[in-house]
């Protein structure tokens, strides 16, 4: 089976862990074989979360510089962040809703201009699907579903070895019972969302 390998970034509370322990999941019930890790930079506080999920024959779960076959970013300048994990052939998702950093709300920095954001991430890999997922969230009725979103996007795209049904499976068992029905619209709007942007 084809090796395939994947980034998600975050900032903390995002639920990047969550998104991974679902594809995760997604991939054993479908007999997948996938390695996983994560990189936890002061999380609890706001920092970079990133996790690797490779699926596949792969000895090991570590992604270097340009091997991305897919990034996902749920904050757009944690995805501009991670553009050296990728390649001329990555697909690239990103949620437009930004979380600055406290350095820009202190005035210490400035947050990227995210038309500027969009075209460079364009110029350096093969497509880029992005939008407003924390809207798509919302209008599923939870806000903190942002990760589900996109993880319907990813699904979309057909790069991952894994089915839609083989997915909103493991949105059913990985995630709390309250919050299953609107995690399961929010990969759907997550899905459609990719699919009109084509």
């Amino acid at each position: 089976m084809d090796i395939t390998k994947l980034i998600i970034v975050a900032v903390g509370g995002q639920g990047n862990l969550l998104a991974s322990k679902v594809l995760g999941e997604a991939a054993l019930l479908s007999g997948i074989s996938v390695r996983m890790s994560e990189i936890h930079g002061m999380a609890q506080r706001g920092g970079v979360v990133e996790s690797a999920v490779v699926f596949g024959s792969a000895k090991s779960s570590i992604i270097s510089n340009g091997e991305a076959d897919v990034l996902v970013g749920f904050e757009p300048s944690e995805t501009l962040r991670a553009l050296n994990k990728c390649n001329s052939s990555t697909i690239v998702i990103t949620n437009l809703s930004c979380l600055p950093p406290f350095t820009v709300t202190l005035g210490k920095s400035v947050y990227p201009d995210l038309n500027k954001l969009q075209d460079l991430i364009r110029s350096k890999t093969k497509r880029l699907i992005a939008f407003n997922a924390a809207d798509l969230a919302k209008q599923a009725g939870n806000s903190l579903s942002v990760n589900i979103v996109l993880l319907g996007a990813l699904i979309q795209t057909g790069i991952l070895p894994l089915s839609a049904d083989s997915v909103k499976e493991a949105i059913q068992t990985k995630t709390k019972k309250t919050f299953v029905e609107s995690n399961l619209k929010a990969f759907e709007l997550g899905f459609a969302a990719a699919k009109e942007l084509g």
